[in-house]
């Protein structure tokens, strides 16, 4: 059976993620170390990107502030419009390090000390930065997937060095979970827009999932935090909607099984993604996942939802995968 060179390309990158992302965490300690120390020395941490690297960013983000940083993510695009005029440290993360926006705010004054999470040793981010690589090479598949959990592997190094416990990551990144659900694919496949919830920390990853449904699905997608999605969207879902919940543990997964039985009770049946470690929400499709919390959770759920995401994608569109009217590297404010 011939596949069309998009889906190989993305099967390409999912199926040595995980090889890379350990290879990133064994080289990357040193950088992390002085990222952590400049981040230390101004009191402060932007977190800049574009797309799903832009929501990679946001899925880390929470968990700066957790370890004390004051840290905010922003779209490089809007922020260099509307600047935070006070010194920071600044993490410009990009996997190309060469997009239209990337390139633009390098020609720029910055906040502060530049460091860039990027997969291309030799692209202008790498180069007129501090760099902090991820291993394998740059990504090729038009939709972002390894590039994610390599980035996720990264902040974590970070994280690390400022004195959080990566115990749990590194456990969850030597043991990857596989879980499939061919009833939740088939609701996927089916659907005419979707929407994509999560809690808190996990919000990041929601929103990178949503990104990559609509890229390779070509339909209305939205990622939403669980109480944003309750306070008005919940008018826009139907039993042609497929609305997918992250349910993770503790405060991760607070009411999402209530937010389920509530869809349920109008005939909407939601897919949930679990590993809260409690009971399935009764009546739900559910991909059961192992109990893990914060990035150990957010890389064993997001390589789950990718592939869902891409089985169900080659179902809807034909050459899944092939851009129709985008490029990889967007020129972007370079224009």
């Amino acid at each position: 059976m011939t596949i069309s060179p998009g889906l190989e390309q993305l099967q390409s990158e999912t199926s040595r993620q995980f090889a890379d992302a350990r290879a990133t965490w064994e080289t990357c300690h040193p950088a992390c170390a002085q990222a952590a120390e400049e981040i230390r020395a101004t009191g402060r941490l932007l977190l800049l990107g574009m797309g799903g690297s832009h929501w990679i960013n946001r899925a880390a983000e929470p968990f700066y502030r957790q370890a004390g940083i004051d840290a905010t993510a922003h779209v490089v695009s809007e922020y260099m419009r509307a600047p935070i005029l006070r010194e920071a440290t600044v993490f410009l993360t990009s996997q190309s390090g060469a997009s239209g926006e990337v390139l633009r705010y390098l020609d720029a004054p910055a906040a502060g000390p530049v460091f860039g999470l990027t997969l291309d040793p030799d692209s202008p981010l790498a180069t007129r930065t501090h760099p902090l690589l991820g291993q394998g090479g740059v990504e090729h598949a038009y939709a972002a997937t390894r590039s994610l959990l390599i980035t996720l592997t990264l902040h974590m190094g970070v994280l690390a060095a400022l004195g959080a416990d990566s115990e749990a990551f590194v456990d969850a990144l030597n043991a990857p979970v596989t879980a499939e659900n061919a009833e939740v694919v088939a609701a996927i496949a089916g659907a005419k827009n979707a929407v994509i919830c999560a809690r808190g920390t996990m919000q990041g990853i929601a929103d990178a999932a949503a990104l990559s449904l609509m890229e390779l699905a070509r339909i209305p997608v939205l990622g939403l935090e669980a109480g944003q999605f309750r306070h008005g969207p919940f008018e826009m879902v139907d039993d042609e909607s497929a609305v997918i919940f992250l349910r993770g543990a503790g405060d991760e997964g607070v009411n999402i099984d209530g937010l389920s039985r509530e869809l349920l009770g109008h005939g909407i049946r939601p897919l949930v993604f679990d590993f809260s470690g409690e009971a399935p929400v009764e009546g739900a499709l559910t991909v059961s996942l192992p109990k893990r919390q914060g990035l150990a959770g957010a890389i064993s759920v997001l390589p789950v939802l990718q592939k869902a995401i891409i089985d169900a994608s080659d179902r809807m569109v034909d050459q899944v995968g092939v851009p129709i009217r985008s490029r990889k590297v967007t020129s972007g404010e370079a224009a």
